[in-house]
């Protein structure tokens, strides 16, 4: 199993061909980008990895985390690798660790950031405050039995109930811990980056979603308006995680902003 400085990690297509960093949202996991990998391995060397604390990655956290610390990860993943430079597409809050990445480093090239946002908006927050209490209060199984509420539009849910039972019982076997996910949850919640337009470097793709449950569409398209070259995106349907979804759409726009 490849381990990098703690951090449990995957490397998918050629290996002379251009790096390509995958960081996922709050669960943390690299098995998250299973219907986009094989469409963009055909043109990178993709890399995707497990947050620490979650998956196959170190589970010890300190007593606080934060984004730039899990941006100090993925320079540290980097530096493992011997990779100078990388395009990276971020999830939600994966997408805050690719900003922040771009904002403190010039190792960032083309950053493509999904349904995240420059200030937390008062529906996010009531959303990660019923996602706190159903873990605290009903434990993790009703944790996880929720979540695709959050991430996914009614119709995808209702054609797609057995595999997101069976995923559910699999995130359950490997639930990171409560504290874990707290933490987590607290440093997204308290990630506002201000200087996006004095400090990043590199190209940008933001992407939204109008039937997002958890991110106003509003609000994560906000994330270019201080990034005078960056690109937009919009889905008209897909949820907050819409490259699971729609693959096929996201991987068709995703590789040609990479590649163009």
């Amino acid at each position: 199993m490849p381990i990098a400085d703690g951090l449990y990690y995957e490397i998918h297509g050629a290996s002379d061909a251009p790096p390509l960093i995958l960081s996922s949202g709050l669960g943390g996991s690299a098995s998250y980008w299973a219907s986009n990998t094989p469409a963009l391995a055909e043109h990178f060397r993709v890399i995707a990895y497990d947050h620490r604390g979650t998956g196959r990655s170190d589970r010890a956290l300190p007593a606080t985390t934060s984004v730039e610390d899990m941006s100090a990860d993925v320079i540290s993943l980097m530096d493992a690798l011997a990779i100078d430079t990388a395009s990276f597409i971020g999830h939600a809050l994966g997408g805050m660790i690719g900003i922040e990445t771009a904002i403190m480093t010039t190792r960032i090239d083309r950053l493509v950031v999904i349904n995240g946002w420059r200030t937390l908006d008062p529906h996010t927050s009531r959303c990660f405050d019923v996602r706190l209490d159903l873990l605290r209060d009903s434990g993790p199984a009703a944790f996880l039995r929720a979540q695709p509420l959050f991430l996914f539009p009614p119709d995808w849910i209702s054609a797609h109930d057995a595999a997101l039972v069976e995923e559910a019982g699999h995130q359950l076997a490997h639930f990171p811990g409560t504290a874990t996910v707290e933490k987590r949850i607290a440093a997204v919640r308290a990630y506002s980056p201000e200087l996006l337009d004095m400090a990043a470097t590199g190209h940008w793709l933001v992407i939204g979603t109008r039937d997002d449950m958890l991110v106003p569409l509003t609000s994560a398209l906000d994330v270019a308006s201080p990034v005078p070259w960056a690109s937009r995106f919009t889905f008209d349907w897909g949820g907050h995680a819409c490259n699971v979804t729609d693959p096929e759409t996201f991987n068709r726009i995703v590789l040609d902003f990479l590649r163009s």
